[in-house]
């Protein structure tokens, strides 16, 4: 997949960003670069081959410091939320704000 300067623009304009015609072309060449570089990944045959759960698991045996699960504070949904402005369904509610 590869961008082009249309495609920079049109991601600039989204994130509200100026950039310079020379800005643009670097983004361009740096943006390509890293969806080159994940095509490649992509390309690798993974099948049969288990998640590590540390990256450092790969070279020696990590032991992971994991905690049980469980709720330490109180649930205060209600109060957190007496001075939103709109709620719904114990979410708030915010104004749209990606076009």
């Amino acid at each position: 997949m590869a961008l082009t300067p249309q495609d920079i623009a049109r991601i600039a304009h989204l994130a509200r960003l100026e950039l310079s015609e020379a800005e643009g072309e670097r983004m361009l060449t740096q943006l390509n670069g890293f969806f080159g570089i994940v095509e490649k990944m992509r390309a690798v045959d993974t099948t049969g081959i288990k998640p590590l759960p540390h990256p450092v698991a790969a070279i020696e045996p990590v032991q992971l410091r994991l905690r049980d699960d469980v709720a330490s504070e109180p649930n205060q949904r209600e109060a957190n939320q007496q001075s939103a402005p709109a709620v719904e369904r114990g979410l708030f509610l915010v104004p749209k704000v990606i076009e």
